[in-house]
């Protein structure tokens, strides 16, 4: 029987792995400069924790998640994003009572959603997320907005467009949801069963259907930004200043709503402008949850994160012809002669290896000539030579590929000779 990938899933070749190694490095780099602290929570969790978490009328928890029953009858989920999970652990750990607060959290790692394949969008997937809790400052939202607008500025991508919006607090949000009940109460027959079966317990994620988008009621549906209280409306103008000292542009957008339950006040997305990315152009999105965190079983702690798709990203990044500046080779290939020479070989890679040089040499029997094409083939810096007439020097004939010459080199002075 042959075996092939699960649908949605994909391997990730060595030659691909170089470019995912050099964004999560930069990824790690830029969190460790604004003070964001890796976490790692579990695949899987308890089934209840993202019904409650990410909300129960949203698309993932309804039609998406991956849900298995184990040999003791409990119901677990395999993560299908990466924000639930942070809060548990923010709170099962009590970090809350941490001497630096906010507690300022990041994450690399994979989420599963089973949803219909497509370019950009996975069954497995792999997700960078950044959390921020305990501070209600618009600064801060500010700040996670910063953050992930530099990410994909430094990676070099151009034509970027950062839409916000506020949701506004619980009383706001109130009074938009009643309005929001009785503009589309009377035609509600005409929407989809998931629109009808949100009118009462979520309204706002009709707006967020992709079935009924061109529906001439949802163009004239009531804006979030008029039934905004004094408060909201100040939170929200204070984080455009500060998006505004920051010299980051960005356009406001009263129909912007973010497709899970726990979002309120400031929300955003990065998207990318420009043909050959398809007709999804929102690259990631986030914004603050007041509330999750009591939901999940912890203190009145505010909230804000984001987390976006590291497959998205690469597809910007080819989509814009843009190569990064990954680095593949070797220091030196260790090419031998003689039975005795392969019986040395192992031990002297393994001490070149110590002194943290990249090295490799043939296992596969091969003459000379081949050795070196294999050393030209993984790009090796240098071809160490190893034969009967080196081993009686105690020496290594080094090549230099760069240039053709070579040169007998002493075995201790051999590191330091490459090195330099």
């Amino acid at each position: 029987m042959q075996y092939k990938i699960p649908r949605g899933t994909q391997d990730i070749l060595p030659e691909q792995s170089r470019r995912w190694q050099y964004i999560e490095q930069k990824a790690h780099d830029l969190c460790k400069r604004y003070n964001y602290q890796e976490i790692r929570t579990p695949i899987f969790e308890q089934t209840e924790l993202f019904a409650r978490g990410v909300g129960d009328t949203t698309d993932i928890v309804q039609k998406e998640m991956y849900t298995f029953e184990d040999r003791g009858g409990r119901s677990l989920t395999l993560r299908p994003e990466g924000t639930a999970s942070t809060v548990r652990s923010f709170v099962e750990n009590k970090m809350h009572g941490w001497a630096d607060q906010p507690a300022k959290l990041y994450y690399i790692g994979p989420m599963f959603r089973y949803e219909r394949p497509q370019s950009g969008r996975m069954r497995q997937f792999v997700q960078l997320g950044v959390e921020a809790m305990g501070s209600a400052d618009p600064a801060i939202d500010a700040e996670v907005i910063g953050l992930a607008y530099d990410f994909y500025r430094e990676l070099g991508l151009t034509n970027l467009k950062l839409v916000i919006n506020s949701l506004g607090d619980t009383q706001s949000r109130t009074k938009h949801r009643e309005a929001l009940i009785n503009h589309f109460k009377p035609r509600i027959e005409e929407f989809c069963v998931d629109c009808q079966s949100r009118l009462e317990k979520n309204p706002l994620r009709i707006l967020d259907c992709k079935v009924d988008s061109e529906h001439e009621l949802m163009s004239s549906a009531p804006s979030i930004l008029d039934y905004l209280n004094e408060d909201s409306i100040t939170y929200f103008s204070k984080v455009q200043k500060f998006l505004d000292d920051m010299e980051i542009d960005y356009v406001v957008d009263a129909t912007l709503v973010r497709g899970l339950d726990y979002y309120n006040n400031t929300a955003f997305e990065i998207m990318i402008d420009g043909e050959g990315f398809g007709a999804i152009t929102t690259l990631t999105g986030g914004g603050r949850y007041n509330g999750l965190v009591e939901e999940i079983g912890g203190p009145t702690t505010p909230g804000i994160g984001f987390a976006l798709s590291l497959e998205r990203l690469l597809m910007a990044l080819e989509a814009q012809g843009i190569e990064l500046p990954v680095t593949s080779g070797l220091d030196a290939y260790l090419v031998t002669m003689g039975d005795e020479a392969k019986q040395v070989a192992p031990k002297l890679l393994h001490q070149l290896r110590k002194q943290g040089l990249t090295v490799d040499g043939d296992y596969m029997d091969k003459k000379m000539k081949a050795q070196m094409k294999a050393a030209n083939r993984q790009n090796a810096s240098y071809v160490l030579i190893l034969g009967e007439d080196e081993l009686n020097q105690n020496s290594v004939m080094v090549k230099t590929m760069a240039s053709g010459e070579q040169e007998l080199v002493p075995l201790d002075n051999l590191v330091q000779k490459i090195k330099s």
